[in-house]
């Protein structure tokens, strides 16, 4: 006897249908597993049996063979655990092949029949939605996340018997539905705002800039200053995530296993800060079976890396083709994947190991163990981070008052109306930020007068900059006039620009 049950795995963070075909054939018994599974999948086979005989449901006494199609990909996880037990049970028990044949079912079961949770639900049931299917069977605390797909209906199961009645027609299950709008109305009150930051009023500039644009970011400055307090207040004035921005960024928490409990769908935009004993693999993605990195969870919002020099310099170096193309590409034996990696970078460190640099008192460190130490900053990536801001200790009038600095909703409103500029100007580009900019599109959109033109060349030959930073200074000038409500790129934006650019040349010659 012969049954076919759709199921799905992921391949990166997309799902790919899978057919669980089982044979029950006459002969000596035993329980075979085929079609590249992995040790989890393998493992099945034992959870299946003891499932189906604690359902109280009869498993066969016949030699069982399953295939897993198309056999030349490798499978991985404990998804696959309910479609076997269905298609084992579908021999024996009155379920029609066609509803099989248009339902996916996905979960991991339980030694008592019920059925667990996994990873990766979204990217899954939107892939049977791609592939005609019209409904899911899936765990119930994945129904949410699953319901988001619109065009597809969701059943939660708790239990294996459960999902059998269902598929029997024996037992009614109502659809899982979500209100989308209502998700992405919510909003969540962020405990960080400008408004706690005194002084630094020029920090905050860089990084209102920096949101407007979405260009990368580097401050200096002694400890204390309030480098990580700025930075953590990043996301409170960047513009709010579209839905599809959204679902982007779920697939990937969901394939990772990151998506928070009772949450079907990330509506705030990332902020991550890896340790600096982060790993090359934990930054960008790896691993045997490629998995998303720290670069891909920040996708659509902030990488923040701390103490910038701390990292391992190798690891640092595996940042300069995220930062250019926007997505990283794994090569492994196994597979190669891509991974979207579309983030702000922003940095601090110190000027020097203590961090006291200028000051007599505090700073001993000698001049060949500064160099040491910015030496693990190389030259390739600073030149990709568009600004470079010196951030000063703060003064006591500036702490003594109590007086507010400006909020984030007031910064916000400036970055969204620039946004706004920009994303109508490029609305035939295919790009949304001034950080995206081609050096074709450089010169059509950052065209500079006379004026200008001379405090640039001035500048380049002064600062001896790299034609990468030339086109930097010319985004976030495009940028700093866009802020400013500008048509055209004026002197003083441009001066703006060439002084963010500045520090690496202070500090690094």
């Amino acid at each position: 006897m012969l049954s076919k049950v759709k199921s799905c795995t992921l391949y990166g963070i997309n799902g790919y249908l899978v057919d669980v075909e089982v044979d029950l054939s006459e002969g000596l018994p035993g329980f075979d597993l085929v079609g590249l599974p992995d040790s989890s999948i393998r493992e099945a086979k034992d959870r299946v049996r003891a499932a189906i005989k604690n359902s109280q449901l009869l498993f066969p006494i016949k030699r069982i063979t399953v295939n897993l199609a198309p056999a030349d990909t490798k499978k991985e996880g404990s998804a696959f655990d309910l479609p076997i037990a269905i298609g084992i049970i579908s021999c024996n028990l009155p379920i029609e092949q066609e509803i099989l044949k248009n339902t996916m079912i996905i979960g991991e079961l339980s030694l008592d029949g019920t059925v667990k949770p996994v990873n990766g639900i979204l990217p899954m049931v939107y892939s049977a939605y791609k592939n005609g299917l019209k409904q899911c069977i899936v765990p119930y605390e994945n129904a949410e996340e699953g319901a988001i797909v619109e065009g597809i209906s969701v059943i939660g199961v708790h239990t294996l018997y459960e999902a059998i009645e269902f598929l029997q027609g024996i037992r009614s299950i109502e659809k899982t539905t979500v209100d989308i709008k209502a998700i992405m109305k919510q909003s969540i009150n962020s405990k960080v705002d400008f408004s706690d930051v005194k002084g630094q009023a020029h920090v905050k500039r860089a990084l209102e800039i920096s949101a407007a644009g979405s260009h990368n970011l580097l401050m200096i400055g002694s400890p204390g200053s309030g480098k990580t307090m700025m930075a953590k207040r990043l996301p409170s004035i960047l513009p709010d995530l579209t839905f599809d921005e959204s679902i982007e960024i779920t697939k990937i928490y969901s394939v990772i296993g990151l998506l928070p409990n009772k949450k079907s769908l990330i509506t705030t935009r990332p902020f991550r800060s890896p340790h600096h004993t982060v790993s090359t693999s934990a930054l960008v993605g790896g691993g045997r079976i490629p998995r998303p990195g720290e670069v891909s969870l920040s996708h659509y919002g902030v990488l923040f890396l701390d103490e910038l020099p701390e990292f391992n310099k190798n690891v640092l170096e595996v940042l300069r083709q995220p930062l250019e193309d926007r997505e990283v590409t794994i090569s492994r034996v196994n597979a190669t994947l891509t991974y979207p990696a579309s983030f702000m970078l922003v940095c601090s460190m110190n000027p020097c190991p203590c961090g006291y640099l200028g000051d007599e008192e505090k700073c001993h460190c000698q001049p060949d163990t500064i160099k040491k130490y910015l030496a693990k900053i190389s030259g390739p990536l600073l030149d990709r981070l568009d600004l470079h801001v010196e951030v000063s200790p703060v003064k006591y009038k500036d702490l003594d008052t109590n007086e507010k600095s400006e909020s984030s909703a007031s910064i916000k409103k400036r970055v969204l109306k620039a946004q706004k500029i920009q994303q109508e100007r490029y609305k035939n580009e295919n790009i949304y930020f001034n950080a995206q900019l081609g050096a074709a599109q450089i010169e059509k959109y950052c065209v500079l007068g006379k004026e200008e033109k001379d405090l640039l060349k001035a500048a380049f030959e002064k600062l001896n900059l790299s034609a990468r930073a030339y086109h930097r200074i010319l985004k976030v000038a495009r940028t700093i006039a866009d802020l400013d409500g500008r048509e055209n790129i004026e002197l003083q934006h441009l001066s703006e620009a060439i002084q963010y650019r500045s520090l690496d040349r202070k500090y690094w010659t």
